[in-house]
């Protein structure tokens, strides 16, 4: 058993620890203490319209044609690209249909237009075919440019990447189309 002067020397030890701990806390405060805040938490950029992508509401970048963008895509990147939409689509001919259509001969097909797929009713009140300037501007922001589709997908906003996946979705066809000639757009200009 402990006599008085062992349990005196614990109680002792334990009781200086703790007072050094919070003299320590009490230093630590003083020197290291923050800054108040003007204003609490951060300051998030909002776009300033609802169809607005972050791109959209920050200045203004250097505006290049779409054209001048395709002549200097590349099929390979545009391939590796192509990897952020292979969970919902398949890019080869006779593909099969996932959860979103097979892209094989896109470019040049009717929108909502492949057989048998159940697309969504924004996307079936889109008319003509697709095409590249279309295209461009779909994979920048579907659900800008077409409010009420079912696809998911946030969209590319570098320009140079969107190119190299247009360059790619356009060679996955029987007959690709010139890249040159089919990136005519009115307007012409898009952000790079």
């Amino acid at each position: 058993m402990l006599d008085s002067f062992e349990l005196n020397k614990i109680l002792g030890a334990i009781l200086g620890t703790c007072l050094a701990l919070v003299s320590l806390n009490i230093v630590a405060n003083a020197i290291f203490a923050p800054g108040k805040l003007a204003k609490p938490g951060f300051e998030i950029a909002v776009p300033t319209s609802p169809g607005q992508t972050q791109a959209q509401a920050t200045p203004a970048q250097a505006e290049v044609p779409l054209d001048q963008l395709l002549a200097s895509a590349d099929v390979g990147r545009g391939a590796e690209s192509a990897k952020k939409c292979v969970a919902c689509h398949s890019f080869e001919k006779g593909g099969k249909t996932l959860s979103g259509p097979p892209l094989w001969g896109l470019v040049g097909r009717a929108k909502a237009g492949f057989p048998g797929f159940n697309y969504s009713a924004a996307l079936k009140s889109q008319t003509g075919n697709w095409t590249l300037p279309d295209l461009y501007k779909f994979i920048t922001n579907p659900k800008s440019m077409v409010p009420g589709t079912a696809m998911a997908f946030a969209g590319i906003t570098r320009a140079g990447e969107r190119a190299d996946l247009l360059a790619y979705l356009n060679s996955r066809a029987d007959n690709p189309a010139p890249l040159n000639r089919a990136a005519q757009a009115p307007g012409g200009a898009v952000a790079r």
